[in-house]
């Protein structure tokens, strides 16, 4: 069993975006998924590390036509277990890296929404991302969602009280604060910048890139104790400045919303 199906059978994933501060970023992904397949015409969407299903089913569920693919087993039965057979959707195990059961030019919405988070390597996320393209047809979209540097520096080091240790694994971080991750570490973590240079490789033009939970992870305990309306505000200020540039490397998820070029 590899370190990442370890991590994944041992958390509640489900749980995270159903908190009302893992909303913020459910909420902020669904409303740039909307806007791409409002775009389309009967659009097929392939969701490419679609854990649960928080994502996938949703889409399913609202009659939108739906492949999911998914590398951890026990993530894959969650996904399963919440549909009741009427959906368009096709669930099957795979990997990012790897997606050769599909055409090229086969969906019309490919997103990588976890995928890049557990990719340590410039060569992995290449792949990754060429094998998007690849399946994706040209004036279609494709979604990449990230982990960013410093909401990790700022909470994990500083906040979490870990920068001893940290200090003292010379392996870690730069001189100027970015992570080396390492599988061991789960997470990937990127700047803005590093997200640029992957992209410059590929036939895509950059739509937006969205902080999706923007300080939710830093404010989480207070997010959740919200009232409906407090939290309907927060809301509304979030989608307010979520398309920033200033502020988005600041948040502990992005969305990169990228088109085929035709």
């Amino acid at each position: 069993m590899s370190l990442l199906e370890e991590y994944y059978n041992t958390r509640d994933e489900e749980q995270r975006l159903l908190s009302q501060h893992g909303q913020v970023e459910f909420l902020t992904t669904m409303k740039y998924i909307r806007e791409c397949v409002s775009r389309l015409v009967s659009p097929e969407i392939l969701e490419v590390g679609a854990g649960t299903g928080r994502y996938s089913v949703a889409l399913a569920k609202e009659g939108y036509s739906v492949t999911a693919v998914e590398l951890v087993a026990k993530n894959l039965e969650i996904l399963k277990s919440k549909l009741d057979g009427s959906e368009p959707i096709r669930a099957i195990q795979g990997n990012a890296l790897d997606l050769s059961e599909f055409p090229d030019k086969s969906f019309d919405l490919t997103m990588l929404l976890g995928p890049m988070y557990h990719l340590y390597t410039l060569e992995d996320k290449i792949r990754a991302m060429s094998e998007a393209v690849r399946v994706t047809r040209p004036g279609g979209y494709v979604l990449v969602a990230y982990c960013m540097n410093e909401p990790t520096v700022i909470q994990y080091v500083f906040l979490g009280n870990h920068l001893d240790d940290v200090l003292k694994q010379d392996s870690l971080l730069t001189a100027d604060w970015h992570c080396r991750s390492k599988p061991e570490e789960i997470f990937d973590l990127v700047r803005t910048e590093d997200i640029a240079e992957l992209n410059a490789g590929f036939p895509l033009d950059r739509i937006k890139l969205v902080a999706t939970d923007g300080p939710a992870h830093y404010m989480s305990v207070f997010i959740d104790e919200m009232d409906p309306d407090t939290f309907a505000k927060w809301m509304e200020y979030h989608f307010a400045t979520c398309e920033r540039q200033d502020l988005v490397g600041a948040s502990n998820h992005t969305l990169d919303v990228l088109k085929v070029r035709e």
